[in-house]
Parts: structure tokens; C-alpha cells; sequence
């Protein structure tokens, strides 16, 4: 078996992260069922395993509850990822790290959360440029939003992850999804499907750059702008 065979055969795991409320649930169901549609392949999508602890228990973990959710949230991956060909999870234990850090002054959960997320060909940070809402024991408030992306992107791009930002409103947001994920695809799908198409507006969208901003949620513009091995020079 070639190479290129290979990489195509084994399932390709898609990970959604991001602070409280951006949308993290609802952008895996639908990039889930998009994936499908643009693909043919089988997809499916993980739902967050904290969710449905928090709702069995009546509250939130203690310290040393932490792992273990972490672990069987990935555990549930590895499931979905025994029969699926694509497999979009919403969230990972780099979330748990987080958290953990945040809450309980522990970072010791980010070297298995690393491990965990290099597993994944890609990782979409959601952005914060959707409205707050509560949602029962998991939310802490808009206050702890930006304080938690700025840890998910410093772990991100300091172990030199693959990741992209997804932003806009409403269906926006999904396309942005989709945008990021296509050139994963391009070799593992068949032409005629319309993700072709979308990949060929994309490139010619990136080449049309030809400078960065300071104020744009671009994805790659972005990435130029917070990782300082690929930050542009100044002019």
C-alpha cells in the first residue's frame, strides 16, 4: 500500500475547541452532517463527555476527577473513529487541561491533552464573536472567555499544532469550517461533489493577499499574526 493509501485509510479526526459558548456543540453537528454531504464518506461527530457528567452528578469535577473525563472523551473518539472515516469531536482533553490549569492550578493533565490533540489533523479554535449564554453547570460567564482562549491558542501554538479559527455568524461560521477543512480532503475525494469547487474559490481567495491586517479573523491571516515563526516581517 502506497503512502498516499495509507494516510486516506486511516480516519480523519477533525477537533473542535474554544472557550464557553462559541458554538462548539452546534458547529460539530453540522460540520458533521456538511462533511457527509460534500464527501460521501462516513462521518460522524463526539459529543462533549463533561456535558453528560455534569448532568448525571449534579455538578461540576473536583481536581482529581479531571483526567478521567479527559480519557473517556477520548476514549469515545477512538470508538467513533473504529467506524468512521471522518470524525468531527466536539471538544478534546486539551479543553480538560485547560480547565484543570485554570480552576485548580494543575497543569498536569497538558501533556496527555497534547498527545491527545497531535492525533488530530486538525484542530478549529472557535472564535468569541458570538453572544454568551448560560447553559446550566458548565458555564462560568463571559468574563472567562477571552482568559481561556488565550490559553488555548498559547498551547496551540506553542506545540505547533495544526489549527484554524472559525468565526462569522450563523451559516458563516459553518462555511469557515468547511473552508479549513477542505484541503484536508482534496486527495481523498472524487470530483463532481462541490468540494472541488470550494476549494478552487478558497485558492483563489488566498491569492488575492497581499498584506496581513491587524483586525481581521482570517484564519491564516491570523496564524501569520500569532505564531512568530510565521509572522510576516515589517515592511
Amino acid at each position: 500500500m502506497h503512502r498516499l493509501e495509507r494516510e486516506l485509510a486511516k480516519p480523519l479526526r477533525i477537533a473542535i475547541v474554544g472557550a464557553e459558548s462559541t458554538g462548539k456543540t452546534a458547529l460539530a453537528q453540522a460540520l458533521a452532517l456538511r462533511l457527509t454531504e460534500l464527501t460521501g464518506r462516513r462521518c460522524t461527530w463526539v459529543g462533549e463527555w463533561l456535558r453528560h457528567w455534569c448532568e448525571r452528578e449534579g455538578r461540576t469535577p473536583r481536581p482529581g476527577e479531571q483526567l478521567a473525563i479527559a480519557q473517556h472523551q477520548h476514549a469515545l473518539i477512538d470508538a467513533a473513529a473504529a467506524c468512521h472515516e471522518l470524525v468531527v469531536c466536539d471538544t478534546t482533553a486539551l479543553m480538560t487541561a485547560v480547565y484543570s490549569d485554570m480552576l485548580f492550578n494543575d497543569p498536569s493533565l497538558v501533556d496527555y491533552a497534547v498527545a491527545q490533540q497531535r492525533r488530530c489533523q486538525l484542530t478549529l479554535l472557535t472564535a468569541l464573536d458570538i453572544a454568551w449564554v448560560p447553559d446550566g453547570l458548565q458555564r462560568d460567564g463571559p468574563q472567562v472567555r477571552e482568559p481561556v482562549d488565550n490559553r488555548v491558542r498559547a498551547l496551540l501554538i506553542g506545540h505547533q499544532l495544526p489549527w484554524a479559527l472559525v468565526g462569522g455568524q450563523g451559516a458563516a461560521r459553518l462555511d469557515a469550517a468547511v473552508d479549513a477543512v477542505a484541503p484536508l480532503l482534496r486527495a481523498a475525494t472524487a470530483p463532481g461533489n462541490g468540494l472541488f469547487t470550494r476549494l478552487a474559490a478558497r485558492d483563489a481567495a488566498a491569492a488575492a493577499w497581499r498584506w496581513v491586517c491587524n483586525d481581521c479573523d482570517v484564519p491564516d491571516c491570523e496564524h501569520q499574526l500569532l505564531n512568530p515563526k510565521t509572522r510576516p516581517k515589517p515592511w
